[in-house]
């Protein structure tokens, strides 16, 4: 490969990531409260498709390209969420969709599930994410979470918000639901 098709190429997943960056819709919340670097969290109800096994992301991916009853192309949000296995991963619809209606999913394994209004506590991180950062800022969320006496109700989730052509400014967090009352 020439020096300029190198130049070109990375210039143009450059670009290609910012751009898609600027578009995506975030999962609304409301932060309620700082703890250290645990933020606590208000989400409101939401629309999630869902799915476990594996080709996980494809399949998902399928059902937003169109991939459902209504053959809607859907809009990709962030985050997505993820076990700490990577076993099940699900995609937030648009906050106009879960208004809406999601339509139905037509792949095998996938599934639509509305939350319920929730609290929860996160800690952001940087970087591409891998096994050992997830277990370290798990390990001080609940930490941070068992020295303020609030207590966790979930499992922790994995939120990954950006395309993995990103190359700079990363976002991930560990998140888990919380009992907690304002």
């Amino acid at each position: 490969m020439t020096a300029l098709k190198h130049i070109l190429l990375t210039t143009s997943i450059i670009l290609s990531s910012w751009i898609m960056a600027q578009d995506t819709e975030i999962q609304p919340y409301e932060v309620i409260k700082q703890i250290d670097s645990v933020e606590i969290r208000f989400y409101p109800s939401a629309t999630l498709v869902e799915t476990s096994g594996g080709g996980n992301f494809g399949k998902l991916f399928r059902y937003i390209s169109g991939g459902n009853d209504s053959e809607a192309k859907i809009a990709m949000t962030a985050p997505v969420y993820m076990s700490e296995d990577k076993s099940e991963m699900a995609f937030v619809m648009p906050v106009s969709v879960h208004q809406n209606g999601a339509p139905k999913p037509k792949g095998e394994n996938v599934k639509l599930r509305v939350t319920e209004p929730r609290y929860v506590a996160a800690i952001r991180y940087s970087g591409y994410t891998n096994s050992s950062k997830e277990s370290l800022h798990k390990k001080r969320l609940l930490e941070i979470l068992q020295t303020n006496g609030i207590e966790a109700t979930g499992v922790v989730e994995i939120l990954g918000y950006d395309s993995p052509y990103k190359f700079y400014n990363r976002r991930n967090e560990v998140m888990v639901e919380i009992a907690y009352s304002n």
